[in-house]
């Protein structure tokens, strides 16, 4: 297979173009590092060639290195894995060196042929760290393209030359955003960084990289750190302008990462090391770190499931093999914050949406919600008058149910009443076709039993957005007891539609998502009742990597709202309820007032603004604290809390896929991104360890922290969730 194409032209410039057969994107393989070397070496030995374009036949030059084949790396290396990696990431080293020197005299740097990276689109990882080595990096003007390096959002760095080179040529702090936030920018803005060196309109792009080749001097092709003297903007660690750069970057790592995410310390030491040496020592020092990232677990745990099972989701890997069901017409019952983010995000996606509410008004109000947000995209450049004026265009605001005719999907997104569900059901029903899905956005109530309301139950499910809508990327569909194929891949193809990703759940009571999340708070606000100082708790599930503890979770989510979850499952599950310890708290907090953050009054003071301004001290009163928490065992509550309710879903077939289970944590509620997810965090410590820190828990806290069946089996076999170990669940 044919990845890099090479040609000649009459003025003997060698175009080397990319064009992966089979995928609307480059990405790199290791097939296609081989025919690039390949071409590199052939244009260079080739006395009639004067200069190389690299290029791309796509509409973007590449998306990066093929995540799957590095997922499947670390697994099937044997031997000496560290050396053989760190062999292969040489290997990358050496080819873009040769193009970087392209020949020269080494002594003189003299009689080098000049390459340069013509770029019709994105550019991305390692379509970026390429471009690097050239000599020069000409960009065309195209809207829609990115560039940057984007790796340290799957647990990896630039490892192939970029955090080096990028960190080399503007500096340490100009290029932190680049290497540490995984920031990507239009072609304009990366020039005005000094990433790029020119941006040209589209259809002049070879013409002018042909040009540039042609009239290049040798000392266009010298790299500023191969010339004797170079200093490094912003200065080296140990100068008195870079050293306070440094620590402010050693500061600002651990602030975000808290200290589990690998790759961002590993990148900070790479340019850090990398800056005291020569500069071929510094890509050795970036190929040591990128080995020593690529051999830790979470880099695998977070490839697979941020990169690989996630796109697997997205792409339909549990679809039903049923026909086409995109959505053409949507009707949306319910206007408030739900209702009107689902008639936003469809309307962006291309399409007709009916958004109804019992007051014309009501549903006008939810179509402003839309409007609101797209000024807010005209703003920041990224919306035209034009696409705001379609998007709004496509939503049809109404009171009257007969406007719902000729829709093929319904999602009703009323109060969480049954009562109320029924009777909106009933009314849609009489009017949209017999062929279309109904959906009901519920986050608590059973699907199964909303269904009776329906004529059509086959056709009724479940799609639980998350809130904020247009922010939240995980959709959780569930199907009933008589949910029909059909019904699933509507609402697939229709989450595929608005570009989230879905995950697809069985009717149980808080279906997967919130059945998990419910139990982090609760122990978050047990713990806190027992003495645990409050910083402690939220401080315990920072420090395994989540984005927020749950005392700061619950105020976010409105304690007046987990005080009717509460009430509605004790009444449902009546002596089995296991949470009264936890409801004293909340009925306490409600009691006084304080609801959280909307009623700027909760486990936190907040100011007018609603900015938070610390805990509140009468709490303690309440509650006074003891000392003595042990953060381990803190920090394993919290976890186990989670991650049991994960293992139970799976165990009673609530999920399906693993994949499923750890996607949607990631997604859904941020469970600690580092570890892959609940299955990648149990297969990272292992099935026995979990075992030990469930009875431990168990004997001290109550039933809780039983170990599930499943659980305990496969610690005694030896078994994973993943890999060539994986346990099969029925």
């Amino acid at each position: 297979m044919t990845e890099f194409h090479y040609a000649v032209d009459a003025d003997g410039v060698a175009t080397i173009t990319w064009d992966l057969p089979g995928k609307s994107m480059n990405v790199m393989t290791m097939p296609g590092l081989q025919q690039l070397e390949a071409a590199v070496d052939k244009a260079l030995a080739d006395d009639a060639v004067k200069g190389v374009i690299l290029t791309s036949a796509k509409a973007d030059f590449a998306g990066g290195m093929d995540l799957n084949l590095l997922a499947e790396l670390r697994g099937t290396i044997e031997g000496n894995a560290a050396q053989s990696l760190f062999d292969g990431i040489m290997g990358m080293h050496h080819l873009s060196r040769k193009i970087e020197r392209a020949g020269m005299d080494p002594k003189t740097l003299k009689g080098g042929k000049p390459i340069v990276a013509a770029l019709p689109g994105t550019a991305m990882g390692i379509g970026l760290e390429l471009p690097l080595a050239c000599h020069r990096i000409i960009a065309a003007d195209n809207p829609r393209a990115q560039i940057g390096l984007p790796e340290i959002k799957v647990g990896l760095f630039p490892g192939g030359g970029g955090t080096t080179r990028l960190a080399w040529k503007l500096g340490a702090m100009a290029a932190a955003p680049l290497l540490l936030e995984g920031k990507t920018l239009a072609p304009a803005k990366a020039k005005s960084a000094g990433i790029i060196d020119e941006v040209v309109p589209a259809d002049q792009l070879l013409a002018r990289a042909k040009e540039w080749v042609l009239g290049a001097k040798d000392a266009d092709l010298v790299k500023p750190w191969d010339t004797k003297g170079y200093k490094i903007p912003g200065g080296a660690p140990y100068s008195a302008p870079g050293f306070p750069t440094f620590v402010g970057a050693s500061v600002m790592v651990h602030a975000n990462t808290w200290g589990v995410y690998p790759a961002a310390k590993a990148l900070l030491s790479a340019v850090y090391e990398g800056m005291q040496v020569p500069f071929d020592t510094a890509l050795k020092i970036e190929a040591r770190w990128f080995t020593h990232v690529l051999l830790d677990p979470s880099s695998s745990a977070m490839i697979r499931s941020l990169f690989v099972n996630k796109g697997a989701l997205e792409k339909g890997a549990n679809r039903p093999d049923v026909p086409d069901e995109r959505v053409k017409k949507v009707g949306v019952l319910g206007a408030g914050m739900m209702g009107a983010g689902i008639a936003y995000v469809s309307a962006l996606a291309g399409i007709e949406v009916v958004l109804l509410d019992a007051a014309i008004e009501s549903a006008e109000k939810g179509k402003s919600y839309s409007e609101g947000l797209l000024d807010k995209g005209m703003k920041r450049g990224k919306v035209t008058e034009e696409k705001k004026a379609k998007v709004l265009g496509l939503i049809k605001t109404t009171a009257d149910y007969a406007d719902l005719e000729g829709c093929d999907l319904i999602v009703e997104a009323v109060f969480e009443d049954p009562g109320v569900k029924a009777d909106v059901t009933a009314k849609a029903e009489a009017v949209i076709p017999e062929t279309a899905i109904f959906a009901s956005n519920t986050s608590t109530l059973p699907i199964t039993s909303l269904a009776a309301a329906s004529k059509r139950p086959e056709q009724f499910i479940g799609i639980h957005f998350f809130s904020p809508v247009d922010k939240m990327l995980l959709v959780e569909i569930i199907k009933g007891a008589k949910t029909g194929e059909r019904a699933v891949a509507k609402a697939l193809d229709f989450v595929r539609q608005i570009r989230k990703t879905p995950i697809v759940v069985n009717d149980a009571r808080f279906f997967y998502a919130n059945r998990c999340i419910i139990p982090y708070i609760n122990e978050g606000m047990r713990l806190a009742a027992e003495g645990t100082p409050l910083p402690m708790v939220d401080h315990a599930a920072k420090l395994l990597g989540f984005p927020v503890g749950p005392i700061t979770l619950v105020d976010e989510t409105s304690l007046d709202l987990g005080a009717k979850i509460a009430k509605a499952t004790k009444a449902a599950m009546g002596n089995d309820y296991p949470d009264d310890a936890v409801d004293e708290v909340v009925f306490w907090m409600v009691d006084q007032g304080r609801y959280g953050r909307k009623s700027k009054a909760g486990f936190f003071d907040y100011d007018e603004s609603g900015k938070r301004q610390g805990y509140w001290p009468g709490f303690e009163a309440k509650y006074p604290v003891i000392e003595g928490a042990e953060l381990e065992e803190v920090q394993n509550r919290l976890m186990m809390a989670q991650v049991l309710e994960a293992v139970r879903a799976l165990e009673e077939g609530v999920l399906e896929d693993i994949r499923e289970g750890d996607v949607g944590a990631i997604l859904g509620w941020g469970f600690a991104p580092w570890s892959g997810g609940p299955f990648g965090w149990l297969d990272i410590i292992g099935a026995a360890k979990a075992v030990e820190i469930c009875d431990g828990l168990e004997a001290k806290f109550g039933a809780r922290f039983k170990c599930p069946a499943l659980l305990r089996d496969m610690a005694a076999k030896g078994q994973t969730f993943y890999g060539a170990t994986a346990v099969k669940v029925a």
